[in-house]
């Protein structure tokens, strides 16, 4: 057995490491931005400095004023400490957006050289994307995919390059009415993603976005778009960190996916921001005739977590599939699951939701399945599970089923349980520590998710949970 000391030093070496691959920042002088607060003039001022449209203004603007006039959510997390004036809502990075590597400026590619982004493009993706605070500084796609037709930009440089389609699909599924931090992020979104795969064309290889938050008291408000047309397929997977810092950072980014007809869209999330960010995202999906939305959402940082992602089943046959798992240390708030609503005949969906909470962590699963009169031959599975760690740990579950057939097949099931004593003996008699033990059974818990992920992706959030789980513990 260890003695405490060695303990000690055990965690204070997990928080380096932990720190010297995530929290760190580097000094890195913004090019511009604006002053802090919430106001019509720095809408205008970011509008005009990225020289966009009047058409993009107008619905910025628009969008401010539903902000202002819808209320703070009443439900689930407590949001009231945000002061939406004391935010820079927007901080462009120095240096000039570049599809080289070698062309970052210094201190920001060593930002994401330390986190293994140009290693990673080079090893397992098509495309690759980093965003540095509000601004995408590196965007590149492998040139086989630009001879496909296949589009791999940032949201900033698609309202130039193909304004048509982003006009077609900007804010038709998240409109600004939807919800109050839905309206903040359309009045000052900035970066993100948007794709583009061209019918019949399958992307084998995953396309990655990185965003990183580095400034103190920073909102970051990306705006992704993907359209995949007929019979196309496409992966993309995005990784989120931020330093630590005492004042409270924001990040309220919207997410649109358009999978058209026998079209395949997985999305994969790996958030990991630092335990000072406020997470608010909304992320919607539409399915038409036989395509398949896939939702892989795995949540470790984050002060406030809250993260519904949904799939409109909108055409006959269409499937939506949402795989999340969420882990609460010590002062986290994970608000997270998903919704499905089947709107087209012979539709399907699965929900499947893992929660672990340690210490003053609390999880809490939303999950909404609904199947329309229109809706015949529905079928939905709704699993939820949730591991507490500890006596002082708690876990929510509030499932809604808003079922108007008589025919359609639906399923629900959940279990809470607490991690078993004589489960941690067994493994610490093998030779393991409580600390290793313990991450072992978290393991084994959230395999659902692991297995489906990209090698690397898997590798990684593996060795986030065991850091997790020892900071956490003991």
């Amino acid at each position: 057995m260890t003695t405490q000391r060695q303990e000690e030093r055990e965690v204070a070496q997990n928080d380096a490491e932990y720190l010297e691959k995530y929290g760190f920042k580097v000094d890195a002088k913004p090019e511009f931005q604006t002053k802090k607060g919430l106001s019509e003039d720095v809408v205008r001022e970011i509008s005009a400095h990225k020289h966009e449209p009047d058409w993009m203004l107008k619905i910025r603007l628009t969008a401010l004023k539903v902000f202002n006039s819808k209320p703070l959510p009443m439900w689930g997390i407590d949001l009231s400490k945000i002061d939406f004036d004391d935010i820079y809502y927007y901080i462009k990075p120095g240096g000039k957006k570049s599809d080289n590597w070698n062309d970052v400026p210094e201190g920001i590619k060593k930002t994401f050289d330390k986190l293994g982004i140009p290693e990673a493009e080079r090893k397992f993706f098509a495309g690759a994307e980093a965003q540095f605070d509000s601004e995408v500084v590196y965007s590149h796609v492998k040139k086989e995919l630009e001879k496909d037709g296949v589009v791999f930009i940032d949201t900033d440089t698609a309202i130039k390059k193909h304004p048509d389609l982003v006009k077609k699909y900007f804010g038709t599924l998240i409109p600004p009415t939807d919800n109050k931090f839905a309206a903040l992020n359309t009045a000052f979104w900035s970066g993100g993603s948007f794709i583009y795969v061209p019918k019949g064309v399958k992307v084998s290889m995953p396309l990655q976005a990185y965003f990183r938050i580095n400034a103190d008291k920073a909102g970051q408000f990306e705006r992704t778009l993907i359209i995949a047309d007929e019979g196309s397929d496409v992966t993309y997977i995005e990784g989120c960190t931020a330093p630590i810092y005492i004042g409270s950072s924001l990040h309220a980014a919207n997410v649109e996916i358009i999978a058209h007809k026998d079209a395949h869209v997985r999305y994969v999330t790996i958030q990991n921001w630092s335990k000072n960010v406020y997470n608010l995202v909304t992320q919607r999906a539409f399915a038409y005739e036989n395509a398949y939305v896939e939702w892989i959402d795995a949540n470790i940082g984050s002060k406030a977590n809250m993260k519904y992602p949904s799939v409109y089943l909108k055409g006959r046959g269409s499937k939506g599939e949402i795989l999340s798992i969420a882990v609460a240390g010590n002062n986290q708030i994970q608000d997270t699951g998903g919704k499905v609503l089947h709107l087209a005949p012979d539709t399907s969906s699965k929900i499947i939701s893992k929660s672990v909470s340690i210490g003053s962590g609390v999880t809490t699963f939303r999950g909404l399945i609904h199947v329309g009169k229109n809706s015949d031959g529905s079928k939905s599975a709704v699993r939820c599970d949730a591991l507490l760690l500890d006596k002082e740990s708690k876990t929510n579950t509030y499932p809604k089923m808003e079922i108007l057939r008589d025919d359609a097949d639906i399923t629900h099931e959940a279990t809470v349980g607490r991690i078993g004593e004589d489960e941690v003996f067994y493994l610490m008699s093998r030779g393991l520590s409580e600390e290793d033990a313990i991450t072992t059974i978290v393991l084994g818990f959230i395999q659902d998710l692991t297995k489906v992920l990209p090698l690397e992706y898997s590798i990684e959030l593996r060795r986030l949970i065991k850091l997790d789980m020892t900071n956490s513990v003991g």
